[in-house]
């Protein structure tokens, strides 16, 4: 029946808009895999990304290390194309279907409703003509009835006239309402008819036809949101491909030669390779000597002196740690003596710290460590701790001539940036010059009497630089105080050498040992060496201490104290057993944590 057709295209429409409902949700799924992926593929990039100012963004001066940057910096942006796809589909699809599928239902819906106006139209016709239809007949059989009976009376000879007459009349009276009701039946049959042919041919048809036109419709927009999913994916490939090339671009540029060179660059120290050793003959009689071609023998006034061991020192220029030269200059290496048993100062040894043996050995070896090339500039600023020796001589050759370069290129941009105020303000001047209401001219002088002591500085600054450097890259000679200077091998080494001596007299491989019988003490000569440190400001004092026992300092850096003296404290102890204190502005050094008590001033930063 029409009815049951009614119920299965509800059903069937209904069905379409699962579909599309379905089919939005698929999508809207996919969009947040898009943007999970994408935020996946970002972290991963930042997780690798070199932090700032680290020893990791060092490392992406390589070529290698570039192209992974780039990877990196490629797959952010390949993820940027996934949140593209994402936003699209959003937009395009789950947005624009979301929207259709309300517009859907309420279509549907108003077709469904003119679909049941109409059958119950032509329900409430068929009821009109069926209560006509009945009535007609109703009426019709009434009036033969009374038909009937008038019949009835008339051939009835005991029935009075007046009671015919009445028959007759009532019979008439039926028949006459048969008629009316047959022409009010006529009339709604053939009014039904009419409303019946519109209802099958033209409303329902009508109604089907939108219904099929709206189906119809939503296929379409579900096939092309489908076309739509494609092509917001197809639209992304190009850039992605772009992202590709790119990473291979990358990948391409890698230069092993390059990385290797930059190595070199970075590592290259300058030294001589060491020269052959020449022949030791035991069997003669006569003191062992090493030869000209050994690199322990680099003084430069030819002389062959004694070694502290069997073994050469100077086989191991490359490796002697820079470390000891600091250690040497800072507290003394050996554990603090204890304290006495009584307190007499006579009951205190001299302990292990304080071997008077052979003193020469050592001290010669620091004074030529001392007159040697390169000098070290600060110290007491070594003492402290430091970062090395402003002239970086510390480093190897051509290590130290990179630095000194980047310390000269940083000065220059320094006077440039003076120089730029210094212009600035100068303008500046000459516009209070000529317009004296804008402000007063005189109130820059100072500040342009600043930048000039400032350019004045820096430019001293630079020309030492400049000096240090051109005496490494060999543009200038020799400093005239170091006449014991030959090579720059040996300004490297020699620092070492000497600070193997301190250095429990033990080299870093433990291949050489001396006996403790010529641990010496180190005696620094106040010429050349003091004028170094004449503008280094004495380390702020923290507190005060009194000396709990004598205290005689034999070794190096340490500092002689009687029983109940008082002293400033410039240094806590940081472990080791040993105090800094200063005596006056020429008398400092270290004496054992145990002999004196500390009073911390707790102002002191």
């Amino acid at each position: 029946s029409l009815q049951d057709q009614f119920d299965n295209l509800e059903k069937h429409t209904q069905w379409g808009i699962d579909v599309l409902e379905k089919y939005i949700k698929f999508v809207k799924e996919r969009t947040e895999i898009e943007l999970s992926y994408a935020k996946q593929l970002r972290n991963l990039s930042k997780k690798y990304q070199p932090k700032k100012n680290s020893k990791e963004e060092e490392e992406y001066r390589y070529t290698s290390t570039r192209a992974f940057l780039a990877t990196l910096n490629e797959m952010n942006d390949y993820a940027g194309q996934h949140e593209v796809i994402s936003e699209n589909m959003t937009s395009l699809i789950t947005g624009e279907l979301t929207r259709y599928v309300q517009e859907l239902k309420q279509e549907r819906k108003s077709h469904f409703h003119d679909g049941r106006k109409a059958q119950q139209h032509i329900e409430t016709c068929w009821k009109q003509l069926e209560a006509s239809k009945r009535r007609f007949e109703r009426d019709c059989k009434e009036a033969d009835r009374a038909q009937q009976y008038f019949e009835k009376m008339d051939a009835d000879i005991n029935v009075t006239k007046a009671d015919v007459e009445k028959a007759r009349q009532q019979a008439q009276l039926r028949h006459q309402m048969a008629e009316d009701s047959k022409a009010e039946y006529s009339s709604t049959l053939q009014k039904f008819n009419s409303e019946q042919h519109d209802h099958y041919y033209t409303h329902i048809p009508n109604i089907f036809q939108k219904i099929q036109e709206m189906e119809e419709r939503r296929i379409v927009r579900i096939g092309e949101s489908m076309k739509t999913f494609a092509e917001v994916d197809r639209q992304v490939i190009p850039i992605i491909g772009k992202c590709l090339d790119e990473i291979t671009k990358a990948a391409e540029s890698v230069d092993h030669k390059n990385d290797s060179q930059m190595v070199i660059e970075a590592f290259k120290s300058g030294f001589e390779p060491p020269g052959d050793i020449d022949f030791e003959d035991f069997t003669q009689p006569m003191k062992r000597t090493v030869s000209e071609s050994s690199l322990s023998n680099s003084r430069g006034d030819g002389k062959s002196e004694p070694k502290f061991g069997s073994k050469s020192k100077g086989k191991l220029w490359p490796f002697i740690k820079k470390n000891k030269l600091m250690s040497l200059l800072t507290s003394p290496h050996q554990p603090p003596p204890p304290p006495p048993a009584s307190a007499s100062p006579s009951a205190v040894p001299n302990g292990p710290q304080s071997p008077k043996q052979q003193k020469e050995p050592l001290s010669h070896r620091f004074n030529e460590f001392m007159t040697s090339k390169p000098k070290i500039h600060c110290f007491r600023s070594l003492k402290r701790g430091g970062a090395g020796p402003e002239d970086f001589s510390n480093l190897p050759p051509e290590q130290r001539r990179k630095k000194l370069q980047q310390k000269v290129d940083e000065l220059n941009r320094d006077i440039q940036k003076e120089m730029d105020q210094r212009d600035a303000l100068t303008k500046m001047k000459d516009v209070y010059i000529k317009n004296p209401q804008m402000g007063d001219a005189a109130s820059v002088d100072h500040r342009l009497a600043e930048l000039g002591q400032n350019i004045e500085k820096l430019r001293l600054e630079v020309q030492k630089f400049e000096g240090w450097l051109a005496e490494v890259e060999g543009r200038l000679p020799a400093r005239t105080e170091q006449p014991r200077r030959q090579s720059g091998v040996y300004e490297t080494q020699n620092p070492s050498g000497v600070n193997s001596c301190a250095q429990d007299r033990e080299s870093p491989d433990g291949s050489y040992t001396e006996e403790q019988s010529q641990e010496t003490e180190m005696k620094v000569p106040a010429t050349d060496f003091d004028d170094e440190f004449d503008d280094e400001e004495p380390l702020p004092t923290i507190g005060t201490c009194k000396a709990l026992y004598t205290f005689e300092g034999q070794n190096e850096g340490t500092i002689s104290v009687a029983e109940g003296e008082m002293l400033y404290v410039i240094e806590e102890d940081k472990g080791d057993g040993w105090t800094r204190i200063r005596r006056n502005e020429d008398e400092e050094g270290y004496v054992p944590t145990s002999y004196v008590e500390v009073y911390l001033d707790k102002n002191a930063k």
